[in-house]
């Protein structure tokens, strides 16, 4: 993960459109005693019997966590609830022979949904990539590829982003390569909050993941007076208006996101003289977003968050 600290300094240092306010990340700060502890399923959405299946379940979601945004009535609750509802009824749903022959109309059936989901083709597409390459390189088991990153989350990230293309989030910048990551990390945060860091959810460095780039994040921290936008940029995102895949403004939102938490992060084990995780202050932020129904985040189409 020091591929996605360094890069996202990088654009932090540089950014005309997002600027990271360290005035506003101590005022903030000063009135952290200690990060509200969010647990990991407090909506009561998810799948889990402690066990395989919930590996594969996990890592399903996340290969379908993205882009809700275009339709105003579907959110990752929608995802998570319905993915879970497809397994209790069926078992073998997510086994990597049925995610290589799911259609888009199958899905939404799947998930309960009424309508064309947003991106649907690209989540059909990365269904049949996790199935394909589960079954050829992995037993069709989620768990295998887990338990082959010797409890080391940066290496599932690692294992993850090489085998699976889909998850390989990164753009350009300025010239420079920039690495996020978000769903590849939040496969091993969510791994870690609901085994509760033993068996499959064990990672020994679970302080190098950063906080997962999205659309929330970079609203609350906007809103907690840690991120400042240029008025072109507040203008565009309070007129509800679209912001392009790879371009200055919604590279350097979430990069500047990942840089402002680790510099939030860095302030807070300072002062309260104990390690604090960048996944715990993403959970803590994205619950925040989540219980705010006026917050408004920015828009991109993309299949990375």
């Amino acid at each position: 993960m020091d591929d996605v600290r360094a890069s996202s300094a990088y654009v932090a240092s540089r950014s005309s459109h997002v600027i990271v306010d360290s005035g506003g990340i101590e005022k903030l700060v000063s009135t952290i005693d200690a990060i509200p502890k969010v647990e990991w399923d407090f909506e009561g959405i998810h799948y889990f019997d402690n066990g395989p299946l919930t590996v594969q379940y996990l890592f399903v979601l996340d290969a379908l966590n993205f882009c809700f945004w275009p339709d105003k009535d579907l959110t990752y609750d929608h995802l998570a609830a319905g993915l879970k509802a497809a397994l209790q009824n069926d078992k073998s749903a997510f086994d990597a022979d049925r995610l290589q022959k799911y259609t888009g109309p199958e899905l939404r059936e799947l998930l309960g949904w009424p309508r064309p989901l947003p991106l649907e083709e690209e989540r059909v597409r990365l269904l049949h990539e996790v199935g394909f390459e589960l079954e050829r390189s992995f037993e069709g088991k989620a768990s295998n590829l887990v338990e082959s990153c010797g409890k080391s989350a940066v290496n599932l990230v690692a294992l993850v982003t090489r085998h699976f293309p889909g998850f390989r989030d990164h753009s350009v910048y300025k010239g420079r390569q920039v690495f996020l990551y978000k769903r590849a990390q939040i496969f091993a945060a969510d791994l870690w909050g609901a085994f509760r860091g033993q068996g499959y959810g064990e990672f020994k460095d679970i302080s190098s993941i950063t906080i997962m780039a999205d659309y929330i994040v970079p609203a609350v921290l906007r809103q907690f007076g840690v991120l400042k936008y240029s008025p072109k940029l507040a203008s565009t995102i309070e007129a509800s208006g679209e912001i392009g895949p790879g371009t200055e403004e919604e590279v350097e939102l979430r990069a500047c996101s990942v840089h402002a938490v680790e510099k939030m992060r860095e302030l807070i084990s300072f002062k309260s003289g104990r390690q604090v995780l960048s996944v715990e202050l993403d959970l803590w932020l994205w619950a925040s977003g989540v219980q705010c129904p006026s917050l408004q985040h920015h828009r991109t189409l993309s299949i990375y968050y």
